[in-house]
């Protein structure tokens, strides 16, 4: 027996459950559906892979009344690929007549306002596209019954909040609204405050992720050190496919163009490209004509691709909630798979609150530690390999070579008979300087007897000029005595 019977759907929709091989409700169906059923407004706070979407379709579709054609449900999701994948899931469960249409950016706007005149009973739209088309007039909300707000919290990091309001605003006051997200931040909160009336909250806990289903790695680098670890991770564990994490569009862009650079089969998918190229790079991928998809969080919600056996976080996710919704992409239908997530020393924090709140233990691996040993290793091999030099560039030389070399001449120097060509430059040296001191002193001995000379010269002149004086002054009084003397 269907259990779903028990949660007030139909008969006939639950037989076609039946068909699919839907049997069972999760528990965010099983608790969602009968509260819709009730018209009461709903807060379910769930992440994503818990089958939150099946648990506002059925029972909208059920309360959709066929014989109106105005709008009667709108399904707000915040990227063009989760608006195409509700529209694919509620396509599977209704009947031809039953108008459902997707409504996104990156579509002829005037293709979508045709199709939007031939009447839609459910339209999930992205809140761009859709305001475009409200202010086009294309597109009437004042008679719908039933909004969802899905994935409120990435329409809030997306910085769709203001554009939710304004389509809120064009809706009646008498609409029931469900509001879905894996977290509550405080806009959110008051956000569904301004205009949900008395909401039944569930919250639904986040499912434990083992390592017996997908094996995680957390391996610790730097920002210039993260791509080459990238590298060598892509090319040991050889993925079938795999989806890189990057947290912007512009990271996810260069991503993509070195890791083409390096010759790899990879495209990349963010919300800067158009719907064409975006539908032409998931099907590359999924038909295995690319083996890596360079993605941003965003763009990748909603993914599911068989075949995914790696997933690489690039760079660390927001939250828990991103986290699982990443890693979530591989591991699938019973397959197990690897997710490996590099980070940094400022992603510390984040990445144990990820394991607290995931109460997980994920094995670490440093890759700093083991780079820093390697090169420490390699500069050791060089300095041993160097060949010793055979000249000296002047003023190059460190002060422990120098000091080292003269330490060598030195000891040389101890030697008997070993003299350098430094010794011997001293001892000419040392020659020339007892040369220079012979001369100096040679000149001074002269120039001592050359002054003595002028002193004894001087001295013998000065005897002579007395012994001369004296003479004549002994002759003077001789010849006064003789000119004195009686006659005889």
């Amino acid at each position: 027996m269907n259990k779903f019977s028990k949660l007030g759907l139909s008969e006939e929709l639950t037989e076609y459950l039946t068909e699919l091989g839907i049997n069972e409700p999760t528990p965010i169906q099983e608790q969602a559906i009968p509260i819709v059923f009730e018209g009461k407004d709903l807060i379910g706070q769930a992440q994503t892979g818990t089958g939150k979407t099946f648990a506002f379709l059925f029972p909208i579709l059920e309360k959709i009344n066929l014989e109106l054609t105005h709008t009667q449900a709108l399904v707000v999701a915040p990227t063009r690929e989760l608006a195409i994948q509700i529209t694919a899931e509620a396509r599977r469960i209704v009947s031809e007549d039953f108008g459902v249409l997707a409504v996104y950016g990156g579509q002829d706007v005037e293709q979508q306002a045709r199709k939007l005149k031939g009447g839609a009973h459910l339209i999930i739209a992205t809140p761009g596209r859709l305001l475009d088309h409200l202010r086009r007039g294309t597109i009437n909300l004042s008679k719908i019954d039933f909004l969802v707000l899905d994935e409120a919290d990435q329409m809030l990091h997306i910085g769709f909040l203001h554009e939710v309001e304004d389509i809120i605003n064009q809706t009646p006051s008498s609409r029931q609204t469900l509001l879905f997200s894996a977290t509550m931040p405080e806009q959110i909160q008051s956000l569904a405050k301004r205009y949900m009336k008395k909401p039944e909250i569930i919250r639904i806990k986040a499912k434990r992720i083992t390592l017996d289903e997908i094996e995680q790695v957390v391996y610790e680098t730097t920002d210039r050190g993260k791509f080459n670890a990238l590298l060598k991770q892509l090319n040991e564990t050889e993925p079938f496919l795999a989806i890189i994490f990057c947290r912007t569009k512009r990271r996810a862009n260069k991503l993509n163009e070195q890791l083409k650079g390096k010759g790899l089969l990879s495209e990349e998918l963010h919300g800067d490209l158009t719907q064409g190229k975006r539908e032409k790079v998931m099907k590359l991928f999924r038909e295995a004509k690319i083996q890596y998809l360079v993605a941003t969080d965003v763009a990748a919600r909603g993914i599911d691709v068989e075949g995914v056996t790696h997933v690489f976080n690039y760079d660390i996710p927001m939250d828990t909630e991103s986290y699982v919704h990443r890693i979530g992409r591989t591991g699938r239908a019973g397959e197990t798979g690897i997710a490996i997530t590099f980070i940094t020393q400022k992603d510390f924090h984040e990445m144990r609150s990820i394991e607290k709140e995931l109460n997980l233990q994920i094995k670490h691996i440093n890759l700093v530690e083991k780079d820093d040993s390697k090169q420490r290793s390699e500069r050791m091999n060089r300095e041993d390999n160097r060949a010793p030099r055979t000249a000296k560039r002047p003023g190059r030389e460190s002060k422990s070579r120098t000091n080292e070399s003269q330490k060598k001449r030195n000891e040389e120097s101890k030697q008997p008979g070993n003299r350098t060509r430094n010794e011997s430059k001293r001892g000419r040296n040392e020659q020339s300087s007892d040369q220079t001191r012979s001369r100096a002193t040679d000149s001074k001995r002269k120039k001592d007897v050359t002054s003595k000379k002028q002193s004894f010269s001087k001295a013998s002149n000065s005897k002579q000029d007395r012994t001369s004086q004296q003479r004549d002054q002994r002759n003077g009084r001789s010849n006064k005595a003789k000119s004195n003397r009686a006659p005889r």
